[in-house]
């Protein structure tokens, strides 16, 4: 394994973004020349030049004090480890960026980091309002791609981002691309998920422990997400999502997109909807996703679920059969409300069906060994 290790000069760079973290938001728009991957092409000397001329010359000389222990202490005591351009550990997907972060500090697996190349690693993003729909084919798609051998990367946001990372530790390993400093579970209400992929996956930043959020950071991680896989998939995202802006980072470096198709008439689907209409990879699951990056039958995803009695199979079957309610599935097979509740619960478990917070169930993609047998 090769030991995770940046040079002090990287090092620096990352506590100078922090320091800079309230300036660059005062300049960083979403126009061009001000957006912050644009900014962060940036040397040093002309990052603080343009974010903060008035303190330039005070913020390099606190920056270039900060002796080397002084940066090795403050990972340690995060229990935080870094990598740098320079080393061998550094994402090769990385290097040939112009804005390349200087240096990844992560907490976590490093192994994760040895090797990882773009055709083994997939990034899924998409709305933070997610639908029940969104939702469902993010855990799904992070699942099934774990499942099949690829790093699924995402931001730990709420929506998408989430989901697509529950499902990856369901099945697999996942990276976590944060714009805070990689000890910060944000948001706050991830802590436990956060915990739970830095004890099983990775989660790297580059920003230093103790780094805070802003607005501008965001944009800047979203950078990293798009560079390390080769493939960025977008579930769910209204017209101008902010997802849409890693759609176009994987575009503008030549990495494939993909997108999950939605009703026309929801907003949450505009954005990959447009997509779609514009030339993306048309995906429906993560077969359509192995498919376009390895091509085609190179791995197959197997959905079969558990073996289900008679009961089980014929709730199933009036499921499928368009019964999308408690009540409807029992008229239908002249069985007890609660008999039926009690199944419909069961096939939710299995994986079978899914329910919508209003009691609406329909059929998901898991088929059934016996229907596989026709």
């Amino acid at each position: 394994m090769v030991e995770p290790h940046a040079c002090p000069e990287c090092l620096r760079r990352s506590w100078l973004l922090a320091l800079l973290g309230p300036y660059v938001e005062r300049i960083a728009t979403g126009s061009p020349g001000s957006r912050s991957p644009e900014l962060l092409k940036l040397s040093n000397e002309d990052l603080v030049e343009v974010a903060a001329p008035k303190v330039a010359a005070q913020l390099l000389a606190r920056v270039e004090a900060t002796p080397e222990h002084r940066l090795e202490e403050g990972l340690v005591a995060a229990q935080c480890w870094a990598c740098c351009r320079h080393g061998d550990l550094y994402p090769a997907s990385l290097r040939d960026a112009a804005d390349a972060p200087w240096a990844l500090i992560g907490r976590g697996d490093p192994t994760l980091l040895e090797g990882l190349e773009p055709f083994g690693t997939v990034t899924i993003v998409g709305a933070r309002r997610a639908t029940s729909y969104g939702r469902e084919i993010a855990r799904e798609l992070g699942r099934e791609l774990a499942s099949a051998g690829m790093v699924v990367v995402s931001g730990l946001a709420f929506g998408i981002d989430a989901c697509a990372h529950r499902g990856a530790l369901d099945g697999g390993r996942t990276i976590a691309i944060l714009g805070c400093g990689p000890d910060n579970a944000y948001p706050a209400a991830h802590r436990s998920l956060w915990r739970r992929i830095c004890e099983s996956g990775l989660v790297i930043s580059e920003f230093p422990p103790g780094a805070a959020p802003w607005r501008w950071t965001f944009p800047a991680r979203n950078r990293i997400m798009a560079a390390l896989a080769g493939m960025t998939v977008v579930v769910e995202g209204a017209a101008r999502s902010g997802s849409l802006i890693t759609a176009d980072l994987a575009a503008d470096l030549g990495r494939d997109l993909g997108a999950v198709p939605g009703p026309v008439t929801s907003r949450a689907s505009a954005g990959p909807n447009n997509l779609l209409a514009g030339g993306a990879c048309l995906v429906r699951d993560a077969q359509d996703v192995l498919d376009a990056m390895l091509g085609p039958g190179t791995t197959s995803i197997e959905r079969f679920g558990p073996s289900l009695d008679p009961g089980l199979a014929a709730v199933l079957a009036a499921v499928d059969a368009g019964e999308s309610s408690c009540d409807a599935v029992a008229a239908t097979l002249g069985l007890p409300g609660p008999e039926i509740a009690a199944t419909l619960a069961r096939l939710e478990l299995l994986g079978y069906v899914s329910c919508s917070p209003m009691g609406v169930y329909s059929r998901t993609l898991l088929a059934s060994p016996s229907e596989t047998a026709i």
